[in-house]
């Protein structure tokens, strides 16, 4: 005689499915599921693949209008070059023009002024024009007071700075020879008279040294 209960748990043993089996239809979905995002993901990587050529097309592109930039600039600095050159020589050329007419403007109202002397002034003149200080006494005369040695050149502007000023002590020394009735010779007088107005019209620098005591 047959058992009932073991007839209901041989039926239940034989609905349930067996282990590590799949209910039907679930391999289906999941292989769909697979094949979806694998396509996903192509799309994606073609996507970025896609992106990365246009970024690198617009590097290669810029880099190439900079190049451009650059030989242009290259090209225009020789032409700003030759422009700057031909200026400063144009420049060159005018105050040279310019200092030649001065130059000539001046030897003109030199020959009118020397042509008006008379014989007494053309005389003095030429002996003006003649009269030099010894370059050698110059020279020691600075390095005396210097105390080192000294150029040729330095020797010559000083030579003649001091042609200048001993014209002027004796110009002023005939005007105060003048001024007192007497006739020349100049006098020894005469030039301490010249070089005390001259001081005094601050023409010529003091050269006593002064203490300065600071309060």
């Amino acid at each position: 005689m047959a058992d009932p209960a073991r007839d209901v748990l041989g039926a239940a043993a034989a609905s349930e499915p067996p282990p590590g089996s799949s209910p039907p239809g679930s391999g289906d979905g999941a292989a769909a599921a697979g094949e979806a995002a694998a396509a996903e993901g192509a799309g994606e990587g073609e996507v970025g693949e896609a992106g990365g050529g246009g970024e690198l097309k617009a590097e290669v592109a810029d880099g190439e209008v900079r190049s451009a930039d650059g030989e242009a600039a290259d090209a225009e600095e020789p032409g700003l070059q030759a422009g700057a050159a031909r200026k400063v020589k144009l420049e060159l050329k005018e105050r040279k023009e310019k200092k030649q007419k001065v130059d000539e403007d001046e030897i003109q109202k030199m020959q009118i002024l020397v042509s008006s002397f008379s014989e007494e002034q053309l005389n003095r003149y030429e002996m003006y024009r003649r009269s030099a200080f010894p370059k050698a006494a110059i020279k020691r005369l600075i390095q005396s007071i210097t105390g080192t040695s000294v150029s040729q050149n330095v020797v010559i502007a000083m030579s003649g700075i001091s042609k200048v000023f001993v014209g002027e002590v004796v110009e002023e020394a005939l005007d105060v020879c003048e001024k007192w009735g007497e006739l020349p010779p100049l006098q020894p007088k005469h030039m301490r008279e010249a070089v005390r107005r001259l001081k005094a019209r601050g023409q010529i620098p003091n050269s006593k040294y002064k203490k300065i005591i600071f309060h």
